[in-house]
């Protein structure tokens, strides 16, 4: 080397510090090119001769060895560069270090030893330098007599095959011989050396070549005394080198076993005095386990993993036997995310053993892992999440079920709301796994810890399928075209696809938890819950959750996710979940098929069967689907809406049907409708299937499902049918009533069946004991019974009745229609009246009907056929009823002539509805021989009744009231004589009216109504025509006086009959040869100025007259009518015998205050015709202190300002009279006032010529007929 100056080149402020790193006494001879030529201005020469030289202090040369590291860390290529330059003074530099490394004690130079060698071994990347420090390392271990100076040496190898990985393979293949030193390391009593060797036996064993060779070393020597070494381990660094090797050795499968089996071997001469010192495997991880260190408990939970991943059959027993799961629980109480993970991955894998289950440590540990499971959500750590619960899903589902898991419901409780916790989590892996643990923690063994919490359940499941539903919902992110976004929409599909399969894979765990709870009293409901208290938490309640969850959740998500994909897995399940609803909640099953049958449930399953099932294929899904539609069907068999449930025997015929058939279905609809078109010769089998589609198809329409088209199925019903009589088979009664049901359905209006179809029909029909076995309620099906001659002769009394018995709205919906006006006819009447438009001989079965049926069924129709003849006026059938009602009445009254009240209960309505076509009858029409038959015969059935028979009389006496009032006054006269001539009839209206004032057995105020204007309509016609009486009428005039001074509460229609009875009397002055006025019991003598009143006295005309002025202020217009009427006969009554007291009478002070009182209703009040025939009466009295000749003239004066055109016929009548009483009376002495009273006169006579009649005389109030001009006029 060239000489040169030290101080040379170094600068000032820092010449101290760098001369240190000089060799100042040689350095002046070193060529600068060995030096660095930036800070640390280390020279290369001078370190080669001041780490070696023995006079130098330690401390120097660590302050030389810290520079050069620091100088290889910061400039490492120059310090290369520098080093580089002669091979021979670099390997020399090696040696020199690597002598140093071996000679100094000291701990810190012996690192920084190590540290420079290996950064100059890996970055000169000389294979020269290392098989030079490979060399050393060698001859160093080969010399040393013992290993106590080995750990630097050993150091050194392991760092540097850990730098250098590629060395394992040399040292083993180059320098094998090692091998026997590194045990001797092994088994020296320092635990620094042991560590040493650990740490370079697991870099020998990370490669895998260099595991290979050394695997007859490991199983002849390594093995025990690495597990003697591992079990007696002290320090913390000797047990992480130890557990740093054996995650190396576990890597591999055979070294796996070596060890094991060791284990093992030792494990099982415990008992018996074997070597000492041998240790097994697990329960050296167990010691590790319960150290205080977390570190070591992560560790050895990994090795644990590492073994058991390569067979945890194999390996997890022996785990199992040392206890390993008891510790690995209680660590998941730590708050250490890695050990809880570390801990999870080993349960999992132990999981797998059934020795896990057996040992009850799940019974141990499931408490620890619910509480974990609290813990670790209120973390962030997802994967944990994931973890813990892919561990309790593992635990619930592989748990026995005779090993009970959760003890207590309070635990119970607390994991369901850790799972419930875990479901709402917004990262969807968690959430998928949280519904996969809930579906396992629904069974059975799980839940049976009395109390069972329903309630928490449902909350449970509630949220499973809320998260559920809000994932189904999230829109897909679809992009517009690109193979590659299409393709992340499909896995996006099938992601939500398989978490809808495991949401429902849950409910239907709940579904069968529900079915096996039902054979359970214990389970039914909490036996802790107080008498009193509302009973929710209860199977019951959590039966009917399930079907309303699946109802509003479960059903809508799968119908959503199959819009866009269908997965015969998924749809397997779906349906198993609606088929156990059945069972769970057995009093709604029909309910609940209804629903699903008008969702389209049948075309669904029929088209999943016919796309997923033909072949062998899907064999589990075409099981479940034929169940499904078996169980549904079944359900809506066995409760038809609108027609009678099948016998038990026929319901179990079908049953078998359905059973055989509807796994064979797994055609497409066009396929099944040619299969019921064939007319070919059908077998057995082939005839099943018929059967199983052709009820499939009823159901669904019935349902309004309607997926196959109504002429196709149509034209195939019909082939059907005739295929069955060519075959001359008489199909099942179900199967036969969808038939006509379709048929019947599918008819286009306008078509019609031909004659060989109505023949099968009803050659088919005739073979049945009663048409209600096939009858379904539908207007079609009975348009199609009455719409055929053939069919409507011999079945049309029975389909009718049977359309009535299943009407049940129709008094309802009828009674709307008539309240409302002439709206829409309800959709069920429409068919109906068609059929009675186009033939009117329908009417005749009707009557029958409402004869022979039951009173309800009698009841609809009576209603029906009003609303038809009200509706349609234009249908003469009048004569057509009624001869057909004098056939019925004349059989009866032959038949039960003594009591007509109990042969038939439906009378009354036959008699309304003669009543009704009475009243359609125009008016003024003469009466035929038919009409005075049918009066002849309802007045010989009335004579026959007793005043109790109100439902027959009421009619009957309507029917005779109308007949009498409208009709000619010649019809009218012939009418009269036929009543009068039944003794038996008048009789009958004496007792009924003696009823009236009776206090006790008193009939309904109708009948007393019908029966009094009836006496009075024929005492006026007997007296007018001089007709015949064979029996007279007595009736106490007393009490008609006083029914009329003192009249019932809300019975005005009554008072107004008495009424017209007493005016006629009077207009008769009590002369009638039918009515005799009898007093009332013992009467005094009568007053000398009562005999000319007689058979009234004055008290009891003044008693009269007060009575109708009280009823006038009643302001009934109906009464009102006739009172006046009254007062107007009984005044001319009393004019004829004494004027005096006639004129006393009308100038009563107390008829002002009435006169007024009916006045104060505003403005041209007097314009009505009760008023203005009253104030005509005043003035015809000349009673000018009730209405004075001023009054008179301001009711002229608003006559003549009013407008006439606005007032009725009776009302312009009622002036006009009034006008002439003021101009006859000559009240008017005022020219003025004559000539306004003549121009009023002689514009009010042709209104009141050309006024018409009122629109309707004859009424029906309140169940009573009446004629509005018998009471007025």
């Amino acid at each position: 080397m060239a000489v040169r100056d030290p101080a040379a080149g170094l600068p000032g402020p820092g010449r101290d510090e760098e001369a240190a790193l000089l060799f100042e006494r040689a350095h002046y001879r070193h060529d600068p090119r060995w030096l660095l030529p930036m800070s640390p201005r280390l020279c290369l020469a001078c370190a080669l001769e001041l780490l070696p030289e023995p006079s130098v202090s330690l401390v120097r040369k660590k302050h030389v060895l810290s520079g050069f590291r620091d100088a290889l860390m910061r400039h490492a290529s120059l310090v290369m560069q520098l080093v580089a330059q002669d091979q021979r003074v670099c390997i020399h530099f090696i040696s020199m270090l690597f002598g140093l490394l071996c000679n100094v004690e000291d701990g810190s130079t012996t690192d920084l030893c190590i540290e420079v060698l290996i950064q100059l071994t890996t970055q000169l990347k000389l294979e020269q330098t290392i098989h030079c420090l490979l060399d050393e390392c060698h001859k160093e271990l080969c010399n040393m007599p013992s290993m106590r100076g080995s750990l630097a040496t050993l150091t050194l190898l392991g760092k540097l095959v850990d730098a250098i990985p590629a060395l394992a393979d040399k040292l083993v293949m180059e320098h094998s011989d090692l091998m026997e030193h590194l045990l001797r390391g092994l088994v020296y009593p320092s635990e620094g050396v042991q560590a040493s060797v650990c740490y370079l036996y697991g870099k020998l064993y990370s490669s895998p070549v260099a595991a290979e060779m050394l695997l007859g070393h490991f199983r002849e020597k390594l093995c025990p005394l690495f597990l003697s070494t591992m079990d007696g381990a002290q320090t913390k660094e000797l047990k992480i080198n130890c557990l740093g090797l054996l995650r190396q050795l576990l890597k591999y499968d055979l070294f796996v076993s070596m060890i094991m089996n060791k284990s093992a071997l030792v494990e099982s001469t415990e008992s018996v005095e074997g070597p000492p010192g041998e240790t097994s495997l697990p329960l050296v991880l167990k010691k590790l386990l319960l150290s205080r260190d977390e570190t070591l408990q992560v560790a050895s939970a990994h090795c644990i993993t590492a073994v058991l991943v390569h067979s945890p059959a194999k390996h997890a027993p022996a785990f199992i036997h040392a206890d390993i799961p008891e510790f690995l629980f209680e660590h998941l109480s730590s708050s250490s995310e890695v050990l809880v993970w570390s801990s999870y991955n080993c349960l999992i894998l132990l999981a797998e053993e059934p020795l896990f289950f057996s040992k009850c440590h799940t019974v141990y540990g499931i408490e620890s892992v619910v509480r974990s499971l609290q813990g670790i959500l209120r973390m962030n750590n997802t994967e944990l999440h994931k973890q813990g619960l892919l561990l309790f899903a593992q635990i619930l589902t592989r748990q026995p079920e005779e090993i009970r898991l959760f003890t207590s419901s309070a635990m119970c409780r607390d994991a369901g709301r850790a799972l419930q916790e875990a479901v709402n989590s917004p990262v969807l892996e968690v959430a998928a796994e949280a519904v996969k643990a809930i579906s396992a923690f629904l069974r059975k063994d799980h839940q049976s810890a009395l109390p069972v919490l329903y309630k928490e359940l449902q909350a449970l499941l509630k949220a499973m399928l809320s998260r559920c539903a809000d994932f189904s919902q999230t829109p897909l992110n679809w992009r517009p075209l690109g193979h590659a976004s299409s393709r992340d929409s499909e896995k996006a599909i099938l992601r939500r696809g398989r978490f809808l399969l495991s949401t429902l894979e849950g409910f239907r765990n709940a579904c069968r938890l529900a079915v096996e709870f039902q054979n359970e009293p214990s389970a039914q409901e909490n036996p802790f819950t107080a008498p009193s208290a509302e009973k929710e938490d209860t199977l019951e309640a959590f039966s009917e959750f399930l079907l309303s969850a699946c109802d509003s959740l479960c059903i809508p998500m799968v119908m959503r996710y199959s819009e866009q994909a269908t997965h015969p897995a998924l749809m397997e399940v779906f349906l198993s979940v609606l088929h156990s609803l059945f069972v769970i909640v057995p009093h709604m099953k029909e309910k609940f098929s209804k629903k699903l049958a008008a969702s389209s449930f049948i075309q669904l399953t029929l088209e999943l069967k016919a796309r997923f099932c033909s072949g062998l294929s899907h064999s589990a899904l075409n099981q479940v689907c034929s169940s499904f539609l078996y169980y549904m069907c079944i359900n809506l068999l066995s409760a038809p809406e609108k027609t009678g449930p099948p016998s038990q025997e026929e319901l179990s015929a079908v049953s078998e049907l359905l059973q055989h058939g509807l796994p064979q279905i797994s055609s497409r609809s066009p396929e099944s409708l040619a299969s019921l078109s064939d007319r070919q010769y059908v077998e057995g089998a082939t005839r099943q299937r018929q059967y199983c589609i052709l009820l499939l198809f009823y159901l669904a329409y019935i349902h309004e499902d309607r997926f196959v088209s109504e002429a196709e199925l149509f034209v195939a019903v019909r082939s059907f049918l005739l295929s069955l009589q060519d075959q001359g088979e008489c199909p099942p009664l179900v199967v036969f009533r969808a038939s006509i049901y379709l048929l019947a359905i599918c008819q286009n209006k306008d078509g019609a069946l031909d004659e060989a179809v109505v023949g099968a029909i009803r050659k088919l029909l005739e073979g049945i004991l009663d048409l209600h076995l096939v009858y379904t309620h539908h207007p079609l099906v009975l348009r199609l019974f009455l719409l055929y001659p053939e069919l409507m002769s011999r079945f049309g009394h029975r389909v009718l009745e049977l359309w009535f018995y299943w009407e049940e709205s129709i008094c309802e919906e009828l009674d709307d229609v008539a309240s409302a006006g002439q709206p829409t006819l309800p959709a069920s009447l429409a068919a109906l009246f068609h059929v009675l438009r186009s033939s009117p001989s329908t009417l005749l079965i009707l009557l029958d009907l409402i004869y022979s049926s039951p009173v309800d069924t009698a009841r609809k129709v009576l209603i029906v056929l009003r609303t038809f003849l009200r509706r349609n006026e234009d249908v003469q059938v009048g004569g057509l009823i009624r001869g057909h009602f004098l056939l019925i009445l004349q059989h009866l009254l032959v038949e039960h002539g003594s009591s007509p009240s109990g042969a038939s209960g439906n009378l009354p309505l036959l008699l309304s509805l003669l009543s009704l076509v009475q009243l359609r009858n125009e008016s003024e029409q003469e009466l035929d021989s038919m009409a005075m038959k049918l009066l002849h015969q309802v007045s010989k059935l009335c004579g026959k009744c007793s005043p109790t028979d109100t439902d027959i009389l009421q009619p009957s006496f309507n029917f005779l009231y109308w007949s009498l009032h409208q009709t000619t006054l010649g019809s009218q006269k012939r009418a009269a004589a036929v009543l009068l001539s039944s003794t038996a009839l008048i009789g009958l209206l004496e007792k009924t009216l003696a009823l009236t004032w009776a206090e006790e057995g008193s009939p309904r105020t109708e009948l007393l109504c019908s029966a009094w204007l009836l006496t009075a309509s024929f005492s006026a016609q007997q007296h007018d025509g001089n007709l015949q009486v064979h029996r007279t009428l007595s009736v106490e005039l007393d009490q008609v006086l006083k029914a009329l001074s003192f009249p019932k509460k809300k019975a005005a229609l009554l008072s107004a009959a008495i009424l017209r009875f007493l005016r006629t009397a009077l207009q008769q002055s009590f002369s009638s040869a039918l009515v005799t006025l009898l007093p009332s019991g013992a009467q005094p003598p009568p007053a000398p100025e009562d005999t000319v009143l007689a058979p009234l006295g004055t008290s009891q005309v003044l008693s009269l007259v007060i009575g109708l002025q009280n009823l006038l202020v009643q302001k009934d217009p109906l009464l009102s009518h006739a009172c006046v009427g009254c007062l107007e006969a009984l005044l001319d009554y009393l004019h004829a015998r004494s004027p005096d007291v006639a004129l006393h009478v009308a100038s009563q002070p107390w008829n002002r205050f009435l006169l007024f009182t009916l006045l104060d209703a505003g403005e041209n009040s007097f314009l009505r015709a009760e008023i203005l025939r009253l104030m005509t009466l005043f003035v015809r009295f000349r009673s000018s202190s009730i209405l004075s000749r001023e009054e008179v003239g301001h009711v002229l004066q608003g006559a003549a300002l009013a407008d006439l055109s606005t007032l009725s016929s009776t009302t312009l009548q009622a002036l006009r009279g009034f006008f002439l009483q003021v101009q006859s009376m000559g009240l008017l002495a005022d020219h003025s006032m004559a000539q306004t009273l003549q121009a009023s006169l002689e514009g009010l006579s042709p209104r009141a010529s050309m006024a018409q009649p009122p629109l309707q005389d004859m009424i029906c109030l309140g169940g009573v007929a009446v004629s509005l001009s018998h009471i007025r006029d």
